[in-house]
């Protein structure tokens, strides 16, 4: 039994009505009519608006507390990654609580719990939006660039990942260097590395074996290339409010990574016969 801020108790039948009598009009919950959920649940109108308290809101609620948005607003999850990446931005990792997400975002608690099931769950979805992940999984999985283009590229994700507002990946770096034994920074990392050996580890080992790139373990190449763009981009903040320091253009800190990673990774001539 449901129970919102108007504090009647929707039956989980008639909420579960709504939620199909919306998807099979593909519409709203909010803009089904009260009749046509009525029908569904197999009552007559004014039964449904008995059980509803005499209002709609209750219904409302009630689907928002099975972690559907009935309408008119972003659904529960997104609200809720959009909510926990400004707490995350704003104040670190240990403010992401749920309860304080549920606020930030106008949700309940028990919606979080039904749209993420945990919040090392909820912290992923928020890593995922805001990393270049994502990105970097659709570069290599297009037809492949040659290999100074896809560094290229992928160095680019990571400093706009770096950049932009809210600045979740800066966040979680700091969590990672303060509390490298943090329960959620481990599940998460429990969960990344397998992609990142797949992604960007699969890459780099076919360039190992075309004779192009050294062969090294995985692991080094991929903190080869990516570690000094965090660096620079993380610290970059800091450093352009200093006097006297002339930082150079993005373009052309990320042109010195891409070639300086070139140089340093470059098989030496004729150690392959590919």
């Amino acid at each position: 039994m449901s129970i919102g801020e108007t504090g009647t108790q929707v039956p989980p039948d008639v909420v579960q009505a709504a939620l199909r009598a919306a998807e099979a009009r593909g519409m709203p919950v909010a803009d089904i009519p009260v009749l046509a959920i009525a029908q569904e649940a197999g009552i007559s109108r004014s039964t449904l608006m008995r059980r509803l308290g005499g209002s709609r809101r209750a219904l409302d609620e009630a689907v928002r507390e099975a972690g559907v948005d009935p309408g008119g607003r972003k659904p529960v999850r997104e609200r809720a990654v959009e909510a926990a990446a400004d707490l995350l931005s704003e104040h670190g990792l240990d403010s992401m609580t749920f309860e304080l997400v549920a606020a930030s975002a106008q949700c309940s608690v028990h919606s979080l719990y039904a749209a993420f099931g945990s919040r090392d769950d909820l912290l992923y979805a928020v890593f995922e939006r805001y990393s270049p992940v994502l990105g970097v999984e659709d570069v290599l999985a297009a037809p492949r660039e040659d290999f100074e283009a896809t560094v290229r590229r992928i160095h680019r994700l990571l400093a706009d990942a770096l950049g932009r507002e809210p600045r979740v990946l800066p966040a979680v770096f700091a969590q990672v260097l303060a509390r490298p034994g943090d329960t959620s920074v481990q599940a998460m990392f429990q969960r990344i590395y397998p992609r990142l050996l797949n992604g960007i580890g699969q890459w780099l080992a076919e360039e190992i074996d075309a004779g192009r790139v050294r062969d090294l373990p995985p692991l080094l190449l991929i903190q080869q290339m990516v570690s000094p763009v965090v660096l620079h981009f993380l610290l970059r903040p800091s450093i352009d409010q200093l006097d006297g320091v002339d930082l150079p253009g993005t373009d052309d800190a990320l042109e010195a990574f891409t070639q300086n990673f070139l140089r340093a990774v470059a098989a030496p001539p004729g150690s392959s016969d590919n």
